[in-house]
């Protein structure tokens, strides 16, 4: 096992869910980052216009309704993890332009792709990421999404 970079041993799905939610988060908001700009570099933008279509697609909003479509997808220990996520008081309030709900269901989230990175669920990632953000489409945002190029 590799101690820093990107290869590393999976964890169980206990000792992961034995994290802190918003330790999880904070994976899972880098991980889901990674899937939005790899998703955008598809296009044939400049570099400018792809970092503002992915800021506009990786805040709460956008990952609050990315959430939305995934629920009836999740099995009982996702959900579980999304409601610990949800739930997780981090100490600060939402960002002034972000919605508190959509921001602590958008924690719910990457607590859950958190979760899936840890132990190792790569493709369950790709599975829930395609089914929020259909192939040739942006992931949602307040507008539903838009197709690119």
């Amino acid at each position: 096992m590799e101690e820093t970079g990107i290869a590393r041993e999976p964890m169980s799905a206990q000792e992961a869910g034995l994290k802190n939610p918003l330790a999880l988060a904070f994976i899972g908001d880098t991980v889901w980052d990674l899937l939005v700009r790899q998703r955008l570099l598809s296009s044939a933008a400049r570099v400018n216009a792809l970092h503002r279509q992915a800021t506009t697609m990786v805040n709460a909003g956008a990952q609050a309704e990315a959430l939305r479509r995934l629920e009836p997808l999740l099995s009982e220990p996702e959900s579980d993890i999304v409601r610990r996520g949800t739930n997780a008081h981090s100490g600060h309030v939402a960002p002034r332009n972000q919605d508190p709900v959509d921001y602590r269901r958008a924690t719910g989230l990457e607590a859950l792709i958190g979760w899936l990175y840890l132990c190792g669920r790569h493709a369950r990632i790709s599975e829930l990421f395609e089914a929020a953000c259909p192939s040739g489409k942006t992931p949602p945002g307040k507008d539903g999404g838009a197709a690119i190029g």
